[in-house]
């Protein structure tokens, strides 16, 4: 388990990122697609969450850890994350792109001084949270705030034709976590025969929702 100062020092070299980013796409794009059924705005609005979920999540206290670390977390969420629960994160998307408002950049700058306001209360302790796949320590949640930043980050690029290069300690954090997510998943294998160019994943396959 990593501390809790490295992980929040990669996070916020990735939310940083994201912001950087985002500053880069002119709000007339907003209506572009973005990902799957989501256009840019959902997108953005959806990746903005990495910091809204941080803020309101550190504001809890759990009694136990029940998620002992994030690629526990990712495989708890993906259990939970089928029908109509899918359909309520595609929402949430949609509903975090329109709360962005005629200012997306100066709302998500909002959202990302309340996340460091909650992390900076914390005064360096590791405490257990309540999070979407149950408690949590803060260091073990914040890695999985920084997969989505990364990844989103390269998804925001794609749609957007902009070139973006993740910051090389979140892309390191973010590739360390989907291996052993895919290894909690029963993917392990199937991701290491990909990565060593012996075969493609399997169609459909993720270790995320």
């Amino acid at each position: 388990m990593s501390s809790l100062s490295e992980t929040r020092a990669t996070y916020e070299l990735a939310a940083t990122a994201f912001l950087d980013l985002a500053a880069q796409v002119p709000l007339e794009r907003y209506a572009e697609p973005g990902l799957g059924n989501w256009d840019l705005r959902a997108l953005i609005g959806h990746t903005g969450r990495s910091f809204v979920t941080v803020a309101t999540y550190l504001a809890t206290r759990a009694d136990a850890v029940e998620t002992e670390d994030a690629a526990d977390y990712f495989a708890v969420v993906n259990r939970l994350a089928h029908g109509t629960t899918r359909d309520a994160i595609h929402q949430r998307g949609i509903e975090a792109g329109v709360a962005l408002g005629e200012d997306p950049l100066a709302s998500l700058r909002r959202s990302r001084e309340e996340a460091d306001l909650a992390l900076g209360m914390l005064d360096g302790v590791d405490v257990v949270v309540t999070t979407a796949g149950g408690g949590m320590r803060v260091s073990d949640y914040l890695p999985t705030r920084t997969f989505e930043l990364t990844v989103h980050c390269l998804d925001i690029a794609r749609a957007t034709g902009l070139d973006f290069t993740p910051p090389t300690e979140a892309l390191a954090d973010t590739l360390a976590l989907a291996s052993a997510s895919a290894l909690r998943q029963g993917l392990g294998t199937d991701v290491l025969l990909a990565l060593t160019g012996r075969q493609p994943l399997p169609q459909g396959a993720s270790v995320v929702p």
